[in-house]
């Protein structure tokens, strides 16, 4: 086994920027037909020309225009062997008195139902065919208490999905899992240091390696689960977050460690 996805036609959403980027370029290394999906045509066709692949406009909220955007692929290019869902939009940390109803369900809309409409449509095709691979991109905002009243919960929910599909299809031959990442450097990170939302040195000190989290390493524990190495795996959440989610209870000691002999 090894992570040759040669004859493998693999589509990811969100795959213009980020995590969904640094996963197209990953598979492609690794053998794949690359199909990138983004609401944004000028960055989503520079990444599909990059990782020789090709790229398809798609919103994942629209049920409708995932089902035409799936139908393509599967005609122009062949059928979708693995399924990644990185496309997702950010979520300011506001109080509920202060989160609108409109940004609640913009977030809801993109990461909860994107993903649940893209795994239904690729999913259910998968497993008609008897075989198949998805990777849902979580958060380990979805597995601890934080400021996003909307965004966390949705996590949440991909989480029990991944676990809840892992269970519908696993005797059709396919596998579902998520990965949870932890902070992680990617262009809409990098606008939050810009405007001072974020601070990169306080998110790194949350985490017990004391560090941000790299997009290839998240593409990395993707292609991972996708291929056959994991093929006995389904149903899990993977985090990817340097140690985040073990550091947090740390903080009520004075916090993780420090680097010196003895500390």
């Amino acid at each position: 086994m090894n992570l040759d996805f040669g004859d493998r036609t693999a589509l990811v959403t969100g795959g213009a920027s980020g995590i969904g980027r640094a996963c197209a370029e990953a598979l492609a290394a690794a053998g794949a037909r690359v199909v990138v999906a983004d609401r944004d045509a000028a960055a989503g066709e520079g990444v599909a020309k990059s990782v020789g692949g090709t790229f398809r406009r798609i919103d994942v909220g629209d049920e409708q225009a995932v089902a035409e955007a799936v139908d393509a692929v599967e005609r122009e290019v062949g059928p979708i062997d693995v399924l990644v869902t990185c496309a997702g939009v950010l979520q300011r940390t506001l109080p509920p008195g202060e989160l609108s109803w409109k940004e609640w369900d913009l977030v809801q809309r993109i990461h909860l139902r994107g993903t649940y409409a893209c795994c239904a449509e690729v999913g259910t095709r998968m497993a008609g065919r008897g075989r198949g691979a998805i990777v849902v991109i979580a958060s380990v905002a979805g597995m601890r208490s934080g400021p996003l009243h909307s965004y966390g919960p949705a996590k949440a929910a991909i989480i029990n999905l991944a676990e809840c599909l892992a269970g519908e299809w696993g005797r059709r031959g396919v596998r579902v899992n998520a990965v949870a990442p932890g902070f992680t450097e990617t262009p809409a990170l990098e606008r939050g240091f810009a405007t001072g939302t974020l601070e990169a040195g306080t998110l790194a000190g949350s985490s017990a390696l004391g560090r941000l989290v790299r997009a290839e390493e998240i593409a990395g524990a993707v292609t991972f689960l996708a291929s056959d190495l994991a093929s006995a795996i389904t149903g899990v959440t993977l985090p990817v977050d340097a140690g985040y989610l073990v550091a947090t209870p740390w903080s009520a000691y004075g916090g993780v460690r420090g680097e010196g002999p003895g500390d």
